[in-house]
């Protein structure tokens, strides 16, 4: 009898995984172990490996399907064995179990199915249309199987509806415009309907031009990158608050250890890691901050686990050095290099890069001054570092000097904390960083 092939759970985090190369054909004899196929989730790479000894009856998804996890990708079975593949939209936001009745095995297959089916859209994407007032008909699906999904409901919001706005929109079966009259572009129940103003088109050059337009799919960590941004923007209360932070110890320090001998292993110290550990300890100091906001609930941590936002060839990933207030100035180093270096190079297994409680992202080697860093849901804030640069300072004696300041961008959910915490954990960061040397004494 035929058996099934799961795509396999990575994480409590993660939902689904990307068929990124199937390594076998229908046809090929395989046994347990063997790697049937390559997939992406947000965080790394994985193999997906055989359950089973057999032949490979079917390939369920085509390579860069977005499988939910726990999903039948193949079938494994005995030579000429004859399996019954039932067309079924697969659910990537509700997936059920998929059933089996005597010795035919009933399975979803990715095949093209339209928007139109009782089941074309999602339920996260029907309650966010009816909140937004759009029209599911305007609306072009994504999902698999064409299924709408919830970022297609983003990918066409307005401005904000007014109440009476939104209900004739969704009763008459009307596509809002993209702004109205309101203030602020909010749209009004006489907005519905109209045509939008035309845009004038600024005339050109009648010379022929050569233009070659590059088509890039959106895949892999970049497609599950855009997704998480979304959301992260769409389920929370940013707000971001921006200050500078006397740099001069940290210049102090940094010199010092690039000069150190060899044998004390301090020379790659860097001005980034003596920020990381600034922000471990003051973490310590601010237990709010160092938390999960989950809705109806917080989760307060006694342990920082400290994201180091990077940069890599597949994407923006994010490493987790644990325990970092643990750590010393050292090991916090060491730590973070190795798995900055794993992720670069596609090696980070799943649990090096979930788990975070807190992440810096520091941008400040591309002279950067502030940015607003995006938060890492379902974390309550993330520091953004910034370059260094001199800053006019005032004296007791009223003298002005410039005296080198690193910028730092603190972004805060504040559905979980409050704008003068944010401010106050800001301002003692600011100080042990000025103090950074005092603070590694402690």
């Amino acid at each position: 009898m035929a058996q099934q092939v799961v795509m396999p759970k990575q994480g409590n985090s993660v939902e689904s995984c990307i068929i990124v190369e199937w390594k076998v054909q229908v046809g090929d004899t395989v046994t347990t172990g063997d790697v049937l196929c390559s997939a992406e989730t947000d965080k790394s790479t994985i193999d997906v490996e055989s359950s089973a000894d057999g032949v490979v009856l079917a390939r369920l998804f085509e390579e860069g399907a977005d499988v939910p996890v726990m999903v039948p990708i193949a079938l494994i079975g005995e030579a000429g064995e004859q399996v019954e593949l039932v067309e079924n939209t697969v659910q990537q936001e509700e997936e059920k179990p998929v059933e089996q009745e005597s010795q035919e095995v009933k399975l979803a297959v990715s095949t093209p199915a339209t928007a139109e089916k009782a089941s074309g859209a999602s339920p996260r994407a029907r309650n966010l249309a009816s909140s937004l007032g759009v029209v599911l008909d305007t609306v072009q699906p994504s999902g698999p199987k064409g299924r709408i999904i919830e970022r297609d409901v983003l990918a066409v919001q307005t401005e904000p509806l007014s109440p009476v706005a939104k209900e004739q929109a969704l009763k008459q079966g009307i596509s809002a415009p993209k702004s109205g009259s309101g203030i602020g572009g909010r749209i009004l129940s006489s907005d519905l309907g109209k045509e939008q103003p035309s845009v004038a088109v600024p005339t050109v050059s009648s010379v022929p031009i050569q233009e070659s337009v590059v088509e890039i799919p959106v895949k892999g960590v970049r497609k599950v990158t855009a997704r998480r941004m979304m959301e992260s923007i769409h389920s929370t209360c940013q707000l971001t608050l921006h200050a500078y932070a006397d740099a001069r110890a940290l210049k102090r320090l940094r010199s010092g250890f690039k000069n150190a001998r060899l044998e004390l292993g301090l020379n790659n110290i860097t001005i980034g890691d003596l920020v990381l550990f600034a922000v471990s300890r003051t973490l310590l100091q601010f237990p709010a901050f160092n938390a999960h906001f989950l809705g109806d609930k917080i989760l307060q941590f006694n342990h920082v686990h400290l994201g180091v936002a990077t940069d890599t060839p597949r994407g923006l990933l994010v490493p987790v050095v644990r325990n970092s207030d643990m750590l010393s100035l050292r090991q916090l180093s060491e730590a973070s290099k190795v798995l900055i270096g794993k992720c670069k190079d596609g090696t980070a297994q799943t649990d090096e890069i979930t788990g975070s409680t807190f992440t810096v992202s520091n941008v400040g080697a591309f002279g950067i001054e502030a940015f607003t860093p995006v938060l890492n849901v379902p974390e309550v804030a993330i520091l953004g570092v910034g370059g260094i640069m001199l800053k006019p300072i005032a004296d007791s004696d009223g003298a002005v000097q410039f005296i080198e300041h690193i910028a730092l961008s603190l972004t805060m959910d504040h559905q979980a904390v409050d704008g003068a915490d944010a401010a106050r954990f800001l301002k003692a960061l600011m100080d042990n960083i000025a103090s950074i040397d005092l603070l590694m004494a402690l």
